[in-house]
């Protein structure tokens, strides 16, 4: 067991995932981290723990009812009661509509929605009993706004938020803060850069600051958890000074 506050983060990639994992393994919790391919994780751990931050990372397939009942139970039971949960989980394509297939289309809402509802779910089912926790979606421009060629993501990001919204009314008379971050403009991820690229636009010649970094991010997930619950935030967008909204 440890003897840190946890912090489960699901949908820990190498960007943003990464960069809230950081900023909570500084703050003194112990970060627990999930991803389809958990050994990827190794790096990161290691940086943790170089920083003197403690953290563990494990194959979690958010889209699995079983997983998610088992692994929640696994991390009460085996790590500590789980202070904050963040899902982070993306789904960020691009189909024109004629091109979009049942499968494309199922998969992005099973990343997005479908997900978010199994994590939130387990989530509340050990933080209504202690009356305290935090539950943390990341959103994107999709979740507010549905552009050409993004009918799937944003359908399933339009779904997270109005899952966050429900579980918010429902679960703040209970001391649990629910929250939606917007995240409005490209991260500095090679993800990005590459479509960048494909668009024409050289990446490294931007002006400082137009894409967002991760680092900034894991600061207004750290922001939102330490609010006191007299003011509490449900949604947060945050975006560069450049960005067009």
């Amino acid at each position: 067991m440890s003897d840190k506050p946890v912090c489960l983060i699901i949908g820990a990639g190498d960007y943003i995932g990464a960069a809230i994992a950081k900023r909570f393994a500084r703050g003194g919790f112990h970060v627990v981290m999930g991803r389809r391919r958990g050994e990827m994780f190794a790096p990161l751990i290691a940086e943790i723990e170089a920083d003197g931050g403690t953290a563990q990372g494990f194959t979690w397939d958010a889209r699995k009812e079983e997983t998610a009942s088992e692994m929640f139970a696994m991390v009460e039971r085996d790590i500590g009661p789980i202070e904050i949960c963040i899902f982070n989980v993306g789904g960020n394509v691009r189909f024109p509509i004629l091109e979009t297939t049942e499968r494309v289309f199922r998969k992005v809402w099973e990343m997005c929605a479908y997900g978010a509802f199994l994590t939130g779910r387990e989530a509340a089912k050990y933080m209504v009993g202690r009356q305290v926790g935090s539950i943390f979606f990341t959103g994107a421009t999709a979740s507010m706004k549905g552009s050409s060629g993004y009918a799937a993501f944003a359908s399933g990001k339009f779904a997270l938020r109005g899952l966050a919204q429900a579980m918010a009314r429902e679960l703040g008379p209970q001391n649990i803060h629910v929250s939606h971050l917007i995240i409005d403009a490209g991260v500095d991820t090679e993800f990005v850069r590459e479509r960048q690229r494909a668009a024409g636009v050289d990446p490294d010649t931007l002006p400082e600051d137009t894409l967002m970094n991760p680092d900034s991010i894991g600061e207004a997930y750290w922001y939102l958890h330490h609010q006191s619950r007299d003011a509490w935030t449900h949604e947060l967008d945050v975006r560069p000074y450049a960005e067009k909204w």
